[in-house]
């Protein structure tokens, strides 16, 4: 892994010198590979302006994706290209259907279109940020000689970063613990930029969740907890809450975003509240813009262990109690999970230890002992990477201005 510091000055100078920089991005698929690949973007055309120079970036991805609306919303031009998926299953030999095979022969004519991309846009640099389009945009970049930089949201790494890691000029990591799992042949490529987060999370009011929310009920003397599943919620955080509410709700505010297959049930759960208690349960299907300022004012999260949802924990420094998705593939949120919780940065229930016994135990000690929550909230805040989006910007117009 390299261990040299970019030297942020004189990659400023390098673009100011060039007046222009054309860089391609690619991945999608998931927020998870997309909102990263915006954030980075920003971060470029900022720095390209503070040099006086101008950034024209394209995106490639697939046609009618998440990322042709992102790239749409933030302002890139956007290339989709027909892409086959590696349709993953924790049997390898469900892997081995007729999808798959079909997607499989589309490889070769996607690498020839990608090629044809590159060919014309001419970039100073290449970025992949994951998904299965990132494999024939990342190859043909290799092929035509441009500079490749590839970024691994995961502490694993996924299929398409695996495939383009020995193509790969800068293999950018959002941890540490990601390092060993490459080939021992690239690892000198490698660095830790962190995963970059939506900017707009990083400020959030605490004083504006209550009223944006028309939270009447909150008890501004108590802490908070912010209780989530993600986007479509999980029904094993909801009912494990459900269970503790009572017991929970004599100590703190809570806030459950459930999800909306859930929002029916919980809400019929939080009627059969005692009523001293119940105004203090703030129930939602899904948070929006208001996301910013809850977690500007939660104490204490619960939550699954995606790597977004931790790089967004780590980056504001929140005490979190993990529960990670049991089924993620290759045990990627267990493994999350432990590296936060062996830091000392988070408590994780994995398994079987998720019961509400467990659950209790680890949410009262971060509510009640504040000495304990503010060792845990530095911890996560040390394994934080609020610059990640400047960084992996930076490395992309390293390259790209050599």
């Amino acid at each position: 892994m390299t261990g040299s510091a970019l030297d942020r000055a004189e990659i400023l100078r390098r673009i100011g010198d060039r007046g222009a920089i054309r860089v391609i991005v690619a991945g999608g698929g998931t927020g998870g590979h997309t909102y990263p690949a915006v954030s980075a973007m920003r971060a470029l055309r900022d720095l390209a302006a503070e040099a006086g120079a101008t950034a024209e970036v394209l995106w490639v991805g697939v046609p009618d994706s998440l990322e042709q609306r992102v790239s749409a919303e933030n302002d890139i031009p956007f290339r989709g290209i027909k892409a086959g998926k590696l349709r993953r299953d924790r049997n390898p030999l469900k892997m081995l259907n007729a999808a798959n095979a079909k997607d499989a022969a589309r490889v070769p004519l996607s690498v020839l279109t990608a090629q044809g991309v590159v060919r014309r846009f001419r970039p100073d640099a290449v970025l992949c940020t994951g998904g299965y389009v990132c494999a024939p945009i990342g190859l043909a970049a290799a092929l035509r000689r441009r500079p490749l930089v590839i970024h691994e949201q995961t502490t694993g790494i996924g299929k398409a970063n695996q495939l383009l890691a020995r193509a790969a000029d800068r293999i950018a990591l959002s941890s540490a613990a990601s390092v060993e799992l490459l080939p021992a042949t690239v690892r000198a490529r490698a660095v830790v930029t962190g995963n970059p987060i939506r900017p707009a999370l990083t400020t959030g009011d605490a004083k504006a969740a209550a009223p944006a929310l028309n939270w009447t009920g909150y008890s501004p003397e108590l802490p908070t907890v912010y209780i989530t599943g993600g986007a479509q919620g999980a029904v094993q955080i909801n009912d494990l809450i459900g269970e503790l509410l009572p017991e929970l709700l004599t100590v703190a505010n809570v806030i459950h975003q459930c999800g909306k297959l859930s929002y029916d049930q919980v809400r019929e759960r939080s009627a059969a509240l005692p009523a001293e208690l119940r105004d203090r349960y703030l129930v939602l299907d899904f948070l929006g813009p208001e996301l910013p300022d809850v977690l500007a004012l939660a104490d204490v999260v619960v939550s699954r262990s995606g790597a977004g949802t931790l790089a967004e924990l780590t980056t504001l420094g929140k005490p979190s109690v993990l529960i990670p998705y049991p089924h993620s593939v290759g045990g990627e949120q267990i493994r999350n999970a432990r590296i936060l919780a062996d830091a000392g940065a988070a408590r994780a229930l994995i398994g079987e230890d998720a019961t509400v016994s467990n659950l209790r135990t680890a949410l009262f000690a971060l509510l009640t002992e504040p000495a304990t929550r503010t060792a845990v909230s530095d911890a996560a805040h040390a394994m934080g990477h609020p610059d990640a989006a400047e960084q992996l910007a930076l490395h992309v117009l390293d390259l790209a201005t050599r």
